[in-house]
């Protein structure tokens, strides 16, 4: 059969896990360095012990993550700071999107331009954060009762979702759209 290779298909197939592996492994670094500069590198903090165990159930290599916590207590692990946005995409939904970043006048440049491509614009803080509750975990969880988003709208605010999520200082996306609730959290 000329032309089918399947090399070239596991390599492409393995290229896409990879990826997405990637993603998930740099934004759990960032968590488990901030988490680690709070902690002043004591493992058994619960804050970062809760971290790294979701680190490790998301399959993350060991040395990965004994990396992420010497770099929170080495001057090299820069000032990572929590970022929330909120804004209100298609249909009136409320989204709210976390971001850890160690320069925040980029990051919210960069969230500007995604919105602003796609006709939406940041909301002022509390716009959007009444429509959740802060669960002990930390977690934000949409409050009763969930925004149907059906049609055109589901489309456009699955794009939107999917471009902030490739956004690389984002961390964890909440919508109050059934079927949305949490995209990203740690995936």
């Amino acid at each position: 059969m000329s032309g089918h290779s399947k090399w070239s298909q596991i390599k492409r197939q393995k290229g896409v896990t990879d990826a997405a592996k990637s993603r998930v492994f740099s934004r759990f670094a960032r968590e488990i360095t901030l988490e680690s500069k709070k902690a002043s590198g004591n493992i058994t903090s619960p804050g970062l012990a809760a971290v790294i165990a979701r680190a490790k159930a998301a399959n993350m290599p060991k040395d990965n993550i004994e990396r992420a916590v010497a770099k929170g207590t080495s001057k090299e692990g820069g000032d990572l700071e929590q970022v929330t946005y909120e804004l209100y995409g298609p249909g009136a939904v409320a989204i709210i999107v976390s971001a850890l970043t160690d320069n925040k006048n980029r990051t919210t440049q960069e969230i500007k331009l995604i919105l602003t491509k796609n006709t939406y614009e940041l909301g002022t803080p509390g716009s959007a954060l009444w429509a959740f509750s802060k669960s002990p975990a930390g977690l934000l969880t949409p409050n009763e009762p969930l925004m149907d988003v059906v049609g055109e709208d589901e489309e456009r605010l699955g794009h939107l979702l999917s471009l902030l999520d490739e956004q690389d200082d984002v961390q964890s996306i909440s919508t109050n759209a059934r079927g949305y609730e949490n995209t990203n959290d740690d995936e």
